[in-house]
């Protein structure tokens, strides 16, 4: 989902859930909002809506909740349930925790980021905590609702230090259980009492939008940098992965060359645009971007990728055009399929666990219910990073499925040249003795195979790009 501001006068949700909209609504978090169909957390819409500049969030959120409420019929009901969550309690070992050495001081947690033998680590410094403000902050931490069960009565002076990867999409990952180990407590897996939202009825379809509507919301003109300054490097930068917005409407964009700004600007692979030779793999012309968003611009990446377009085909004199041409796609096939027949009442999706090992990869755990074929096909090129087109479901298996598939990733993923598609495969790196690779889990695991044939793709091919950016 991207969007969820008020920029000006106008309200945007774009890719959005029902569950996205209903989180959204009402402020709560995904996994405390229970009920509803299938495809609760599958289909998703387009929101757009005007209103008063300057209306606050919380007015825009029962807009919303009036919006849901009159144009797919939602009714939601409020309700204490047990969610999945953790439990925080005591450890074997002793307590290694002070008591807070000055009561008056407000509680709370404060990151001092290390690195130490080329490892990121969280290294947090809580001060006058009590257990359930701490169990409040690992809910925070990591989204899942964490109870507390210690028993602990007081403030605690603490420190909490594990390796950055612990922390995210596998939340709470192993780093991060040892070190509440260390402190003499324990986190484990258990339902908390929340109180949720009951998804009682909701209409896959909303209503139409009444006569009017289009004329009375025009699209609004793609917004441009304020002002931006483009530099050669010459050999000066540190590389940076991608432009990213800084506090202030800030865009910044170090050791950048020309091919990356092209792909991350049209949200492409290499691997789908045909660009000039000296583009791709040329270090001498990497740039370093600084730039200013306008004010009250959405920071999100759509609004990010429309300024960088509109920058590039002014200094770089880009001119672009979309064209079909024959490209390497896959094809989902069946072999001996294992998959489980899915409950009908489950919720569609694929929900993912990632625990990273600092500068090797990582391993995924995907856990897949009531999906088809049709819907895991078009799922695959968020799991396998070499797919570029969407994967066709050639199974022949009807009805919808629960599976699930343990695979791996690898930093350092090699790429070709990349002087225009259609050069040539592009080789994952050598995989760690005993690693799945996404291709192979699914073969082996569920039965299923990836066929890759030519089928005719949009390619972006770039009809005119200067080597170097005009003058700041």
């Amino acid at each position: 989902m991207q969007g969820g501001t008020l920029a000006a006068d106008r309200y945007q949700l774009r890719r959005a859930t029902m569950l996205d909209l209903i989180r959204t609504a009402y402020n709560v978090d995904a996994n405390k909002v229970s009920g509803g169909p299938a495809w609760l957390d599958y289909d998703r819409y387009e929101v757009v809506a005007k209103t008063k500049p300057g209306t606050r969030p919380a007015t825009l959120r029962l807009m919303l909740q009036t919006l849901l409420a009159d144009r797919f019929h939602l009714v939601v009901q409020t309700d204490t349930q047990p969610v999945p969550g953790y439990i925080l309690s005591t450890g074997k070992g002793e307590l290694k925790m002070r008591p807070a050495a000055d009561s008056a001081e407000s509680g709370g947690c404060q990151n001092n980021f290390l690195r130490e033998a080329g490892v990121s680590y969280e290294n947090f410094q809580c001060r006058n905590m009590t257990m359930a403000e701490f169990a409040a902050f690992l809910h925070r931490s990591g989204s899942a609702a964490v109870m507390d069960s210690t028993g602990i009565d007081g403030a605690w002076d603490f420190e909490l230090k594990y390796a950055s990867a612990s922390l995210g999409a596998g939340f709470p990952g192993p780093g991060v259980i040892e070190a509440l180990e260390k402190l003499g407590l324990k986190l484990e897996p258990g339902k908390v009492p929340q109180s949720v939202l009951t998804v009682a009825s909701v209409d896959e379809n909303p209503s139409p939008n009444p006569p009017g509507v289009a004329e009375a919301l025009p699209p609004l003109p793609a917004p441009q940098f304020e002002v931006a300054s483009i530099r050669l490097c010459n050999g000066g930068c540190r590389m940076s992965s991608t432009p990213q917005f800084q506090p202030g409407g800030r865009v910044v964009a170090e050791g950048i060359g020309p091919a990356f700004l092209v792909t991350e600007a049209w949200n492409v692979q290499l691997e789908q645009v045909a660009m000039p030779q000296w583009a791709a793999g040329n270090t001498s012309r990497n740039v370093t971007i600084v730039a200013k968003a306008p004010a009250g611009v959405s920071q999100d990446r759509d609004n990010l990728h429309a300024m960088l377009r509109a920058l590039l085909i002014d200094r770089y004199k880009l001119a672009v055009h979309y064209e079909d041409r024959p490209m390497d796609t896959s094809t989902l096939v069946a072999t001996k399929p294992k998959l489980k027949k899915a409950d009908p009442s489950g919720r569609t999706g694929c929900a993912r666990q990632i625990e990273i090992v600092p500068g090797q990869g990582a391993t995924h755990h995907l856990d897949c219910r009531n999906m088809t074929m049709a819907q895991f096909a078009e799922q695959i090129p968020a799991y396998k990073i070499d797919i570029y087109y969407p994967v066709l479901d050639g199974t022949g298996i009807d009805g919808a499925w629960d599976f699930t598939v343990d695979y791996d990733t690898f930093f350092g993923r090699a790429r070709g040249p990349a002087a225009g598609p259609g050069d040539g495969a592009v080789p994952e790196a050598s995989d760690p003795s005993g690693s799945v690779p996404f291709a192979d889990a699914i073969q082996k695991q569920l039965g299923l195979k990836l066929e890759v044939h030519k089928r005719p793709q949009p390619v972006l091919v770039i009809d005119h790009m200067e080597e170097f950016p005009t003058e700041n």
